[in-house]
């Protein structure tokens, strides 16, 4: 399966998968982030996914895949680290604001920065259609997380720590910029791309956990047993198909484009959020979705 991933990169072919992986993750992500938001704390839901996924990759890290080289280990090292913070402001983000102020912030952060980092590290470049398409699909998502922010009817104390809950959007955004740049060329520097990510998914089940652990310790939240595990394992499986989706798009085509692409999955949350948490939504953030549609549109055919 590997060879035929790295046989595919850079081909039509490669570019149409790449496409369908992209639009696959977007989903897939949009209700992991329901899953991880949803529950008795966001910190213990991404402690029993990561729990969950790092158990399940460890047997085909170790007896399936082939063993990393010695210049991959340091971009999975690198990888490890940025995920953990990464996964710190999230679940930070998650249990301060609403999912649909929260998540859109994060989201729409990404594109720019990840675009402007693909063009520094792979030498990748965008027509101007394309960064057209990037501009509208970041500005529309920063449009629909005002939005949702108006029609929540927040009080003082709801609105103090919605400025927190921004902040730590806006950090998660520069951190999917990150960790999508960092992996994008670990995955590329392995000579099977399952490989990496094997590897990966089994380091992510050791490190988030364990803070998630001590800020429990602190500060205990009940919560239930089974339907903590039932999270945990439901999140993992989401995770393979969201994370796992999106790396391999970056295999077979660009970094920017894919990274851009992905970030359709806020229209998946929106209707998540509004079936779901019971959200209400308006003309204003219909069109708002409409436009993140256009800009995706014109980030693959622009």
């Amino acid at each position: 399966m590997g060879e035929t991933i790295v046989a595919l990169a850079g081909t039509p072919a490669g570019q149409t998968l790449a496409l369908t992986l992209v639009l696959l993750s977007a989903l897939a992500h949009a209700v992991f982030g329901a899953i991880n938001k949803g529950g008795a704390d966001p910190w213990l839901n991404r402690a029993a996914i990561n729990i969950c996924y790092g158990a399940m990759a460890a047997p085909v890290a170790f007896f399936v895949v082939p063993w990393p080289s010695g210049d991959l280990w340091l971009w999975l090292g690198a990888a490890y680290l940025i995920h953990i913070v990464y996964e710190v402001f999230q679940s930070s983000a998650f249990q301060r604001g609403a999912f649909t102020v929260v998540y859109p912030i994060a989201r729409g952060t990404g594109p720019l920065v990840t675009a402007a980092a693909a063009g520094a590290v792979f030498g990748e470049s965008l027509a101007p259609g394309q960064w057209a398409g990037v501009l509208l699909l970041s500005c529309a998502i920063f449009a629909l997380a005002y939005f949702n922010l108006r029609a929540a009817r927040l009080d003082l104390g709801d609105l103090a720590r919605l400025k927190g809950a921004i902040l730590m959007a806006f950090l998660t955004g520069l951190m999917v910029a990150a960790y999508t740049t960092v992996d994008a060329y670990g995955i590329r520097l392995a000579a099977d791309p399952f490989t990496f990510l094997a590897w990966l998914f089994m380091l992510g089940g050791l490190g988030f956990p364990v803070i998630a652990c001590v800020r429990w310790r602190r500060n205990p939240v009940p919560f239930d047993v089974g339907e903590l595990a039932t999270r945990g394992v439901a999140g993992a499986l989401i995770a393979f198909l969201s994370f796992g989706s999106i790396m391999l798009a970056t295999r077979l085509d660009k970094v920017g484009e894919a990274a851009a692409l992905r970030e359709t999955s806020i229209i998946f949350a929106t209707a998540i959020g509004v079936l779901i948490f019971r959200e209400s939504i308006s003309a204003r953030r219909l069109a708002a979705i409409l436009c993140i549609a256009l800009g995706a549109v014109l980030v693959e055919f622009g």
